[in-house]
């Protein structure tokens, strides 16, 4: 039964779908960002694919366990003040070099917003699930979105 539970999950939350579309347009839109003839076919373009998709994994990560992670973070920095410095400086460092490049910025926030909306709807289908299993679906689900886009997108190039 719970395999069945599980088998219907898009049509019990239908935001995977959305997360699922979401990613598909992130991944052919990072394609679309990388022009052929700038950064070639090789591996220097499939770098950056592979700088995205950790992008996105953190993305899911931190909204799948922000309890956890802020609870850990503040008991750090109230530990030390040389963990406060250096967790406040790499936070505003990182979010300076997010500001600076808007469009990946952007990116971030329709991802995160895809994924606490997915994580909603788990909620509201009572299919709530360890934060480890729902880290790895939800990464799948990103991840293979992601790549459904870049590949749609480069052969439409080709």
């Amino acid at each position: 039964m719970n395999l069945l539970r599980y088998a219907l999950l898009p049509l019990r939350a239908p935001m995977v779908l959305l997360l699922f579309g979401v990613s598909a347009y992130l991944g052919s839109r990072w394609s679309h960002t990388l022009d052929p003839q700038i950064f070639g076919n090789g591996l220097y373009r499939h770098l950056l694919l592979s700088v995205e998709c950790l992008q996105a994994l953190v993305v899911v990560v931190v909204c799948t366990i922000p309890d956890i992670l802020m609870h850990q973070l503040s008991t750090m920095m109230a530990y030390s003040r040389v963990v406060s410095l250096v967790g406040t400086l790499l936070l505003v460092i990182t979010g300076g070099l997010y500001l600076l490049h808007l469009s990946v910025f952007s990116s971030v926030l329709i991802l995160a917003s895809s994924i606490l909306l997915v994580r909603l709807d788990l909620v509201r289908a009572d299919m709530v699930l360890p934060r480890s299993i729902t880290i790895f679906v939800l990464a799948v689900v990103v991840l293979l979105g992601i790549s459904l886009g870049w590949w749609l997108a480069m052969n439409r190039h080709l």
